[in-house]
């Protein structure tokens, strides 16, 4: 073409969560039962949603109003509810005005960095949820400026790290926290946060939080939410029904503006995300309507319980079958329904392989994995995938340098799931040591 028509920041925009589906399915057509461990939704493991909500559901389809645009901002008796329950837990206060709803959190998270000057950048945990740090590499045309999640600390973040990264880097605007984290599972104590927040305040930056997982915490870990500490720093929150109720195809979350009014560029930069979203005219409608009526029905408190209590279970079941292997970094999930995992330095080289009966797939597996540029997790990956069925996502997929790979603990069948994690790590412990 005559004119360049590619965006700077389109080598940025990668998602290996679902890239690797592309391997896993052409390796079923040659034969291989697949267990998908890459993805997080609940429904696709085989979470059943309960009558209750969907007759809720299906009342409000029966409604004209659920088939109508809805305000840009969403619609008002749910941003009411919203913000009644984030006034509850003390700290900053908001307002229905202060809620804005998305087609989920993915259409969010591309206008909240979208939208930012080109130069400002937004300071991403390493490991990153590919979204986030996809979105924010790509509006800055340049690689994520990251900070430390240190596997040896339970992965929760390295302060010293992240205040050497703002510091030495005028470019930053704002910190990405993501409570409970995904890619890792981590679950931020609360004086972790209040770390975070003292940098934001001290350095004059904005925070960008995800707190889609804040309601499904276990093992005993405690958090708080950002709104109960951020006191006067501008922040956006982001939530989300996907994963809670779950709903993941229903594509509906929110953000929550903190501290607004403080600061007059802040203002016009969430002012922009707000006129964003007017040309797209509205979110969609049905399931804000659901959304009060699911969450304070009565069965609602101990239908999340149950199934918080069975991540937890398979938190410890995931964990006690990878700890032991040599060579690895393991930590226990303790909130979300994800576990990285990282290998020691060393211990990953380019000879080390997997028995795979089929000539075909073993044909295809060493076809990928002498791709130029494949990395050494990425290499055990396709490996595992070949040998095993078992589909998980390489670690340096999630902006880090750290080798390593991420699995979900979503699978229903318990007798399933433990035949999977033990020939997770004995195929680990088979590689390494080939």
């Amino acid at each position: 073409m005559r004119t360049d028509i590619v965006h700077i920041g389109a080598g940025e925009l990668t998602y290996e969560i679902r890239n690797i589906v592309i391997v896993g399915e052409k390796l079923k057509s040659l034969g291989i039962k697949t267990y998908w461990e890459n993805i997080g939704d609940p429904i696709a493991k085989g979470e059943k949603i309960p009558l209750w909500m969907k007759e809720i559901i299906a009342d409000c389809a029966m409604q004209d109003e659920s088939y109508r645009y809805c305000p840009t901002k969403g619609i008002l008796a749910t941003r009411e509810f919203i913000a009644a329950e984030v006034n509850k837990r003390g700290g900053v206060q908001i307002t229905a005005e202060d809620i804005i709803f998305f087609n989920g959190l993915g259409d969010a998270i591309n206008k909240i960095f979208n939208l930012l000057r080109r130069t400002a950048r937004v300071v991403v945990p390493s490991p990153s949820y590919t979204t986030h740090s996809s979105a924010e590499a790509a509006h800055a045309g340049d690689r994520p400026v990251t900070y430390r999640l240190d596997p040896d600390n339970y992965w929760y973040p390295d302060l010293d790290d992240l205040e050497k990264r703002i510091k030495y880097n005028p470019a930053v605007c704002g910190i990405l926290i993501i409570n409970p984290d995904n890619p890792t599972g981590a679950v931020y104590p609360e004086e972790i946060l209040q770390g975070m927040v003292e940098l934001a305040r001290r350095y004059k930056l904005v925070i960008i939080c995800d707190e889609v997982y804040q309601n499904i915490i276990y093992n005993g870990a405690t958090t708080k939410p950002l709104s109960a500490l951020i006191g006067d720093v501008p922040a956006i929150c982001m939530r989300g029904i996907s994963k809670e109720m779950p709903w993941p195809g229903s594509r509906c979350g929110w953000i929550e503006v903190y501290n607004g009014d403080k600061d007059e560029m802040f203002q016009r930069y969430v002012g922009s995300i707000l006129n964003a979203k007017m040309l797209e005219v509205c979110s969609t409608t049905l399931p804000q309507m659901a959304l009060p009526r699911v969450v304070s029905h009565p069965e609602y408190a101990g239908y999340l319980n149950e199934r918080i209590m069975r991540y937890e279970k398979y938190s410890n079941i995931a964990y006690d079958c990878l700890k032991k292997v040599d060579g690895l970094i393991a930590n226990r999930t303790n909130g979300a329904f994800y576990m990285s995992v990282a290998f020691r330095d060393g211990v990953l080289n380019n000879r080390q392989t997997l028995p795979i009966g089929s000539d075909q797939v073993r044909a295809h597996v060493e076809e990928l994995v002498n791709q130029p540029g494949v990395e050494l997790d990425k290499r055990f990956v396709y490996y595992l995938l070949g040998s095993t069925g078992i589909c998980v996502v390489p670690l340096s997929s999630f902006a880090t340098t750290m080798q390593g790979f991420r699995t979900t603990i979503l699978e229903i069948d318990e007798d399933k799931f433990r035949k999977i994690f033990q020939n997770m790590a004995d195929s680990i412990q088979q590689y390494l040591a080939s």
